[in-house]
């Protein structure tokens, strides 16, 4: 069950990143991929700054957002380079 959870979390924030970096999401798949990575990127951010999200779904959406946020700006600008 935890598997559907971190699948439905990555949605979420995959979404939530397209809708405010790009204005639009990528898709399902896309924004699926987005969110896991935006979450793996996300929790070393937070654990770095010392941050954690208690376990919270709200707190887990926002990590893994701020971290698909983070992934999205940085492939924008090794696109750019």
């Amino acid at each position: 069950m935890e598997i559907v959870w971190f699948l439905l979390i990555g949605l979420v924030a995959g979404w939530l990143a397209g809708q405010l970096v790009r204005g639009g999401g990528f898709g399902v798949i896309g924004d699926i991929v987005v969110g896991i990575l935006g979450a793996l990127i996300g929790g070393v951010v937070f654990g770095a700054l010392g941050l954690s999200d208690n376990g919270s779904l709200l707190g887990s959406i926002i990590v893994a957002t701020v971290g698909a946020i983070l992934l999205i700006v940085l492939l924008r600008v090794i696109k750019r380079a």
